[in-house]
């Protein structure tokens, strides 16, 4: 038994502590077999006796012990974090999704309140371009109350004085006893005869205009000419443009709005139209019964298109709405009183959906437009590489008449038009000083530069249309809708 407990302290010592060791065996003389070995021990310098080996085989017997106690120890507590870490993991996890769905909530209580914000932000400017309108229509009504009192006024004056010379002629006596009365008299000598020459200037002046040349009053307050007098001739002259109304919403910073110089039954002169063009699926055209509807912001009716219409370069004309179906080169003729289609028709060759647009771009491709001479349409083709093409169209069928192609680049202008037979383009659509820069008259096939200032107000002027029947330029300008009065040479 002591020979195992040394050899287990030898092997103990060398496994922990000794670097070299040493084992022999021989037999002892009596049968037995001995086993001896050394071990060189780095700290004592001779082998211990009998009774140190078993109190370092106690030792470490201990040790043994402890490190076990301890190895046990370490791995309860490695245990112990174990489960721990993995309620911690499990719990963060949980808290992870509480945390998120607290997140997502907090996220959705201020997306609502955005919402209500930006509603209760349109909503005060509805209100307020609802004030600017009503200031407008107040300041027009009492533009015309003055007015009307001013010629009541005139009107008064003059019954005054038809009155006094009434009563004069009635008073022959007192005339002549005026007149016999002495110098010096104190009595004022009658202006009789001055009057009488002032009355008959004013019955001349009224008799001098022909009754060809009165100008009818149009239900906007405009003059216009007869139809046997239309007065055709070069543009020289732009007004300073009128804000009628402003967009509500974000799809107005683009669109057209319209007044039909031919109107059909049921609507009239003053009937207006107006679609806002920002959006992938445009198909909503607002119609106003009356100027003021119009002006307030309250349609009388909302036209839903079969088909979605592209950009700005819609007309009303005869009837009927005229305009490019979205995405494809087909103008599309829908009547406005029954609510139909009347005609489509592909315009040959006519480039679409970005191809050949003015210079603000917004797939304004095929440019349509209304004169004293019927309907146009303004586009250009690969053929002509990009410079404008003219043609006359068929109200009915929308089949060109006739075609002209200008040397003209659609992309140098910002928009254009057509009065009384002749293409003007406008040269930007941003700045203040743009100016009407050319004339192109079919009928000679010469252009002409220009330079008539047409002010752009609010930065941005996505449409502009002529209405013959008013004489104006209807434009549309950064969310407002704008009015021009315009002037033609004689001949």
């Amino acid at each position: 038994m002591a020979a195992v407990q040394l050899l287990l302290l030898a092997c103990l010592m060398w496994a922990f502590e000794a670097r070299t060791a040493q084992l022999r065996k021989a037999d002892d003389g009596s049968g037995r077999c001995q086993y001896t070995f050394s071990v060189a021990s780095p700290t004592e310098p001779s082998c211990p006796e009998q009774g140190q080996a078993a109190s370092a085989i106690r030792d470490l017997q201990r040790d043994s012990s402890a490190q076990r106690a301890d190895l046990e120890a370490t791995k309860a507590r490695l245990s112990s974090l174990e489960g721990l870490l993995r309620r911690l993991t499990e719990g963060q996890a949980a808290g992870s999704s509480d945390g998120q769905e607290g997140l997502q909530g907090e996220m959705d209580a201020l997306r609502r309140d955005r919402e209500q914000l930006e509603t209760q932000a349109r909503e005060l400017e509805v209100a307020y371009g609802n004030l600017l309108r009503d200031k407008a229509a107040l300041e027009e009504e009492k533009r015309q109350l003055g007015q009307e009192n001013d010629d009541l006024a005139r009107r008064l004056e003059s019954s005054s004085q038809e009155v006094a010379r009434l009563r004069r002629g009635q008073c022959p006596q007192a005339h002549n006893s005026s007149q016999d009365a002495p110098p010096g008299s104190g009595e004022e000598v009658p202006k009789q005869n001055v009057e009488t020459a002032n009355f008959q200037e004013l019955k001349s002046e009224l008799t001098e205009v022909p009754a060809s040349r009165i100008l009818k009053e149009s239900p906007s307050g405009h003059p216009e000419n007869e139809e046997e007098d239309p007065g055709c001739g070069e543009l020289v002259w732009v007004g300073e443009p009128l804000t009628l109304r402003r967009a509500e919403t974000a799809a107005g910073k683009y669109g057209v709005w319209m007044r039909d110089p031919k109107p059909r039954p049921p609507h009239t002169a003053e009937t207006t139209w107006r679609v806002d063009t920002v959006g992938a699926d445009v198909r909503q055209v607002f119609e106003y019964d009356r100027a003021a509807q119009f002006l307030q912001g309250r349609p009388s009716r909302v036209h839903v298109l079969p088909r979605p219409l592209e950009s700005t370069g819609a007309v009303v004309y005869a009837g009927s709405l005229y305009f490019q179906a979205a995405g494809s080169a087909t103008l599309v003729r829908y009547d406005l009183a029954s609510g139909t289609v009347r005609a489509e028709r592909e315009l040959p060759g006519a480039g679409f959906r970005g191809q050949f647009p003015y210079s603000w771009g917004g797939y304004t491709d095929i440019d349509l437009a209304v004169d004293e001479t019927g309907l146009w349409a303004i586009y250009s083709t690969r053929a002509a590489r990009g410079a404008i093409v003219l043609s006359r169209l068929s109200p009915e069928s929308l089949a060109p008449r006739r075609t002209w192609q200008t040397n003209i680049r659609k992309r140098a202008v910002a928009n254009a038009f057509l009065v009384c037979g002749r293409l003007y383009t406008v040269s930007s659509y941003a700045s203040p000083d743009a100016a009407v820069n050319f004339a192109y008259d079919p009928a000679t096939g010469r252009t002409k530069a220009l330079r008539v200032p047409l002010r752009v107000r609010h930065g941005y002027s996505s449409a502009l249309d002529y209405n013959p029947r008013e004489r104006r330029l209807f434009g549309w300008d950064n969310f407002h809708m704008v009015a021009y009065d315009v002037r033609l040479s004689r001949g």
